[in-house]
């Protein structure tokens, strides 16, 4: 998964005309922690669209623009246009995860 490092690299990915996935997430979040012990596998099955993670509490202007309460979230952007978000509360195992991408995705 790919850092995002600045406001201007979130703009440019989320207005691909592809979907791009952002995990939203914070270094002191144990429920952060847990999922990346599972992404990697889920990543794999889905590698053909590009996974970025960016720090909720190093940029709080996105997060609350995208209604980002709960971390980690994943969220789907495609043209500028949220298309999805699994919100924290549903994404804390492999298969709530792989649902909500299966929904999303196909």
């Amino acid at each position: 998964m790919k850092p995002i490092t600045s406001e201007e690299q979130f703009q440019t990915l989320i207005t691909q005309d592809q979907e791009v996935l952002i995990k939203f997430f914070a270094d002191w979040c144990p429920d952060c922690t847990r999922m990346n012990m599972f992404i990697g596998e889920i990543m794999e099955s889905y590698s053909s669209y590009e996974w970025y993670e960016i720090n909720k509490d190093e940029f709080p202007e996105i997060a609350e623009k995208y209604q980002v309460m709960g971390i980690p979230s994943i969220l789907i952007f495609k043209n500028g246009e949220k298309l999805g978000h699994l919100h924290s509360a549903n994404a804390k195992t492999p298969d709530q995860v792989t649902e909500f991408l299966e929904e999303k995705l196909g």
